[in-house]
């Protein structure tokens, strides 16, 4: 570093590393690659003529509030719409409760800033998402980390972490699909999770940004609204949503649903980040989805994810050599694989670019270090064709680790 700004660097920012999935996009924007790296929806299916006429139509109904700074809450009928969707999912939350935030990415942040101190107790399943490893970074937590299966969290684990004495300022838990895994919280695990917090005062952000994506069955209850049928209200809940997989991630549009108690400190920490989140993007977001967009596009995007998820789990019961397991996720964009204890995902890296595929060490979603032997993959944006070719590529990259190996 410059020596200029050498030791004028925050403790906090000093300790930020870049993310392992944004460095792997650079690599894999070559066209040789297949990527399985990303968690990118698939762009065929933007509603790009839907998305225009609500520019249209923002600009003529609505030209002050496209254009002009708006409330750090964000723009009201866009709230509003936000608070009429939850209600469709059990929650009793108000619209004075719905804070518009760039994406969940920077809600994450937010809760964050709010709630962790250095040092502070944080729970987390493991592994979890790298986003918001990433985002409190800056904060260092000591997390405490809650083991998964297939079933998701470990809602017993936590139990006796708790009844032992452990203090987590809160719990963040991916409730539907979890990225990395694509595990899904059982309906069980979930009232007893609810029942656990209240026993415990304990605080839990669900990151919901997947819940729609389902291909069986119907969507699973959020734990923000079992939370509301407990109390009435939210009280343990902090709700994420997000529009960047329905819609477009372009956009960078998601909420945060909130307990009234932190509700205002919330806001204004977000005065101090951005004033408002982009008012043009919260504009066409509303127009174009106000007059029920999402109830006729979701299927579409549902049966696309579906095939193309299927598409995957063959491929990887055809090629994938004997000993490597695999997560099945009932929906939303990523599988988990596992390979045999003492291989090393991150050195069959290296052999699957060179084999033209591309996918996410695992390691980078464990907060202790551990999952040498993990990786994620993604299904939704890769074509059919492309599955079938990237998973051939991927077990021949295995097979020349092992002979590396031997």
């Amino acid at each position: 570093m410059d020596g200029l700004w050498s030791g004028r660097i925050a403790t906090g920012a000093a300790s930020i590393r870049s993310s392992a999935i944004r460095d792997l996009l650079k690599l894999t924007a070559q066209s040789r690659i297949i990527s399985f790296a990303g968690g990118l929806p698939a762009p065929e299916l933007f509603p790009v003529e839907e998305i225009a006429a609500a520019s249209e139509l923002a600009l003529v109904e609505a030209p002050l509030a496209t254009l002009q700074y708006g409330l750090t809450e964000g723009y009201g009928p866009l709230r509003e719409l936000v608070t009429s969707w939850l209600t469709r999912l059990g929650m009793h939350a108000t619209t004075d409760q719905i804070l518009i935030s760039a994406g969940s990415q920077q809600g994450l942040d937010l809760i964050g800033q709010l709630l962790i101190d250095p040092g502070a107790p944080v729970a987390v399943e493991e592994p979890t998402y790298l986003g918001a490893l990433q985002a409190w970074q800056t904060c260092r937590p000591n997390y405490l980390c809650v083991p998964i299966d297939q079933d998701g969290l470990d809602v017993a684990a936590l139990e006796r972490m708790l009844a032992n004495g452990a203090r987590p300022r809160f719990l963040y838990v991916i409730s539907c699909f979890q990225n990395p895994t694509g595990v899904t919280l059982a309906t069980e695990r979930r009232r007893q999770l609810i029942e656990l917090a209240a026993r415990y005062s304990l605080p839990i952000v669900e990151d919901d940004p997947y819940g729609d994506l389902f291909y069986e069955g119907e969507r699973v209850t959020p734990l923000a609204a079992l939370d509301c049928e407990l109390h009435g209200e939210l009280r343990h809940v902090i709700y994420l949503g997000t529009l960047s997989k329905l819609l477009a991630p372009g956009l960078r549009v998601g909420w945060v649903a909130a307990p009234r108690a932190i509700f205002s400190q919330l806001v204004m920490l977000k005065q101090g980040f951005d004033l408002n989140t982009g008012s043009t993007a919260q504009a066409l977001a509303y127009y174009a989805c106000r007059d029920g967009l999402l109830d006729r596009h979701a299927p579409r995007i549902r049966a696309l994810y579906h095939e193309r998820r299927d598409a995957m789990l063959r491929a990887l019961e055809r090629d994938m050599p004997k000993g490597i397991e695999w997560t099945r996720p009932r929906g939303g964009m990523f599988l988990w694989l596992t390979l045999p204890e003492g291989y090393d995902a991150q050195l069959l890296l290296k052999h699957a670019l060179d084999a033209g595929v591309a996918f996410v060490p695992g390691q980078s979603f464990h907060p202790s270090g551990r999952g040498a032997n993990t990786m994620r993959l993604n299904f939704s944006h890769s074509s059919t064709a492309q599955i079938d070719d990237g998973v051939q590529r991927l077990a021949s990259a295995i097979r020349a680790m092992e002979s590396d190996r031997a």
